[in-house]
């Protein structure tokens, strides 16, 4: 049956509203699909109960409120069925299948115990959500199943607490603590953030009142609870929720590993599925979600495959590793032989300053640790030579030793102001292998104090830590001059490679990022335009443009759009904008307005890293990891696209979600997928300070990092604009 709600109801509301009545309604499932609640019952004979739904609407809405979600409990709603008059879209099908495998009692998929250690267990575990997907051009209802591997503590947060050596001091034992509800009354993890000391006994019985499930109620109920409280916040929202310390459960995180007596390294490998157990784990998942499903009329079809469906899945006619690059003097290279190309041909583009080809780079090196770098520095002058760039050193190495951290930031500054008397091009940085982390420190690191030093004065820097050039698998340095070498000549102005041909449907390629930091002592998050980067049809880097302002919120303003968007650039142009995540708000509006009054045309991409579905190889009955460039088309509109391969080791690669945005808009233009897709897929072989390609393309590779330099005060104040990539 279908219904809805008068006044009409907000999608948070809508979602968390239908997750309840799921959970409290037996053998009735109910999702939200705007504007309507659709409901499904396991049996047709409880349908019967749904004609007085009506009736029974406040009772069942003061039933949740009484189990403690006082989100519902001062609304007043006007309870409307809906006639359903034509056949229920796929999405809500979907919908609903999701939503009886997330509230099915017992839970329909099992858990897999991979280690067990002190307390500290790394578990299998089940991942479903929604997938509609279009086949033959009909949008049919579907579900994405895949697994992940996660962390759980055996102890309580009481056990942990009361058994610690700091147990005196909770402020710095539990401040910051990641946890999970016992009862599961809120999924995921949550940080506490408060702790309420000696609560009042009008205090603790206001909270009873609002617990949710037994376990929170008697964990506010004993002794314990009398002398301490936390309260605990749960991803993005703003809201606390009080608990005893008995109905939550620590989580293991890096900085935390060490406090449970274990590993992390060891936690991390245990993590990794290989792909035979994969395949088992699949198939389990698989039979047990038909299982659950069946009891509502579900029934799950073939998985998505290429045998029975080719025409969903695509694949570059060229290997993507083969795809010719353009180098200096029309040498053409595969993208697999790139330092051939650059030693045949040297750089694509020399910055203006090197025009000259006798103008040597001027390099600093500030060693700031206890390794000898003579021989390093020997075989960059002769990589540099190869590819055709002459260099100059100059060399300052300081001792750190017996100096506080304050004392070494210090030192470190004192030393890069006066290597500033004569500006170098570029400083090359050797650091010690303890300030690999020091970024959590209130003081931070010395690369980011390096970092701003010389960003603020426009002069670029490459970070080497001390360990990567101790490393014996680094054969006379030959894999880090590998990567080091092509970066340098990046970040100081040249462009050492561009596609070798031109990018189809757009004149110009536009990367667009807002990165979000949470505030360490208040709710919410503080955030930051990162840039735009301009690139050429070729993929060529033409230059970028920060935005200087903080702004608030998940969108980027219509002001701050308009500055990053030149009229007199874009004119007369088509212009492909990838969007890093989901265009939020008025931002699709307010660019097409934008772009219709200076005359372009747009192409909007949205490029999501999270969310996608995993794809697979399938090799004699196994599964295997899917090869770069091959993508599933999820519509006309949107697919998945894996641009990355690891090792089975390491994982499974995390395919990216692109999706066009349409609309009926002069402005707007919405190309086939499959060209989105393989213009996306080439943009990312074009980062210049590594020779692995990055995961993202280049337009908005680099941006999230950008955003977060901002965010602790680290940016070129004074080259807002510039044709330098500073970020590789």
């Amino acid at each position: 049956m279908c219904f809805q709600l008068k006044p009409e109801i907000e999608q948070e509301e809508g979602i968390s509203l239908s997750f309840h009545l799921s959970r409290i309604l037996p053998g009735i499932v109910v999702i939200w699909d705007k504007p309507y609640f659709y409901a499904l019952s396991k049996f047709k004979k409880n349908m019967r109960s749904w004609q007085i739904f009506g009736v029974e609407w406040e009772s069942i809405l003061g039933q949740i409120a009484a189990e403690g979600i006082k989100d519902f409990s001062d609304r007043t709603w006007q309870f409307q069925e809906v006639p359903l008059t034509k056949t229920v879209s796929a999405n809500v099908i979907s919908l609903l299948a999701y939503q009886v495998l997330k509230t099915s009692k017992p839970y329909p998929f099992s858990s897999i115990t991979a280690l067990s250690k002190n307390g500290v267990q790394v578990k299998r575990e089940a991942k479903f959500w929604a997938e509609p997907i279009e086949i033959h051009g009909t949008l049919q209802p579907s579900i994405t199943l895949t697994m992940k591997s996660k962390f759980l503590l055996t102890k309580t947060l009481a056990d942990f607490y009361l058994n610690h050596p700091e147990k005196h001091n909770p402020e710095k034992l539990l401040i910051d603590l990641n946890v999970r509800s016992l009862s599961g009354d809120i999924q995921g993890n949550g940080t506490i953030t408060q702790l309420i000391k000696e609560p009042s006994l009008i205090h603790k019985q206001k909270i009873i009142n609002l617990a949710k499930s037994e376990i929170s109620k008697q964990a506010l109920q004993d002794d314990l609870s009398d002398k301490l409280l936390v309260a605990v916040k749960f991803g993005k929202g703003k809201k606390l929720y009080e608990y005893g310390i008995t109905a939550l459960r620590p989580c293991v995180t890096s900085e935390t590993a060490s406090r449970f007596g274990v590993n992390w390294g060891e936690l991390l490998k245990q993590t990794k599925i290989l792909y035979k157990e994969r395949t088992n784990l699949l198939a389990t998942y698989k039979k047990e979600a038909e299982n659950a499903l069946s009891t509502y009329g579900f029934e799950l079809g073939l998985s998505i495959n290429s045998r029975d469906y080719p025409e969903l899945f695509w694949q570059p006619q060229v290997p993507i590793e083969d795809t010719p690059l353009l180098f200096g003097n029309g040498v053409i290279s595969a993208q697999s032989k790139i330092l051939t190309g650059l030693s045949r041909g040297g750089v694509y583009r020399r910055h203006k300053k090197f025009s000259d080809p006798s103008r040597p780079i001027r390099i600093t090196v500030l060693n700031l640790c206890e390794v000898g770098f003579d021989d390093f520095i020997q075989k960059l002058k002769e990589r540099l030579k190869s590819y055709k760039f002459e260099s100059l050193f100059v060399t300052k190495s300081i001792s750190l030793k017996n100096l506080s951290d304050t004392q070494a930031r210090a030192k470190v500054e004192e030393a890069v102001n006066e290597l500033m008397e004569i500006p170098p091009d570029i400083v090359l940085a050797f650091l010690p292998q303890s300030d690999r982390n020091a970024d959590e420190e209130e003081g931070g690191s010395l690369y980011h104090k390096i970092y701003d030093l010389l960003l603020r004065r426009q002069i670029a820097s490459q970070m080497i830590y001390e360990d990567t050039l101790k490393n014996p698998d680094y054969s006379k340095y030959k894999n880090i001059l590998n990567h080091v070498v092509p970066g340098i000549l990046a970040k100081v102005g040249n462009l050492p490679f561009v596609l070798a041909e031109p990018l189809p449907i757009a004149d110009y390629f536009i990367g667009l990022d807002i990165s979000r930091e949470s505030k360490s002592k208040l709710a919410g998050t503080v955030n930051a335009c990162a840039s735009i980067r301009l690139h050429g049809k070729q993929g060529e880097f033409i230059r970028y443009r920060l935005e200087d302002a903080l702004i608030e919120g998940e969108e980027i303003p219509k002001r701050v759009l308009e500055k990053l968007l030149p009229a007199k650039e874009l004119q007369g142009k088509t212009v492909l904008i990838h969007r890093d995540g989901r265009f939020c708000g008025q931002e699709v509006a307010n660019l097409l307005e934008w772009a219709e009054a200076i005359g372009c045309k747009l192409i909007l991409v949205e490029c999501r890293k999270s969310g996608s579905p995993r794809l697979y190889n399938f090799v004699n009955k196994t599964i295997t990891a899917p090869e770069k460039g091959l993508a599933l088309r999820i519509s006309s509109t949107e697919a998945v696209l894996v641009t990355t391969q690891v090792t089975e080791e390491i994982g499974l690669a995390d395919p990216l979600r692109l999706t066009v945005i349409t609309a009926n808009h002069p402005a707007l233009i919405s190309p086939p997928i499959e060209q989105v897709v393989e213009i996306t897929l080439k943009l990312t072989l074009l980062h210049h300070g590594a020779l692995k390609m990055p995961r993202v393309p280049m337009t908005v590779y680099g941006a999230h990092k950008t955003a977060k330099l901002r965010l602790r005060g680290i940016y070129p104040s004074s080259m807002l604009e510039g044709d330098c990539q500073f970020w590789l």
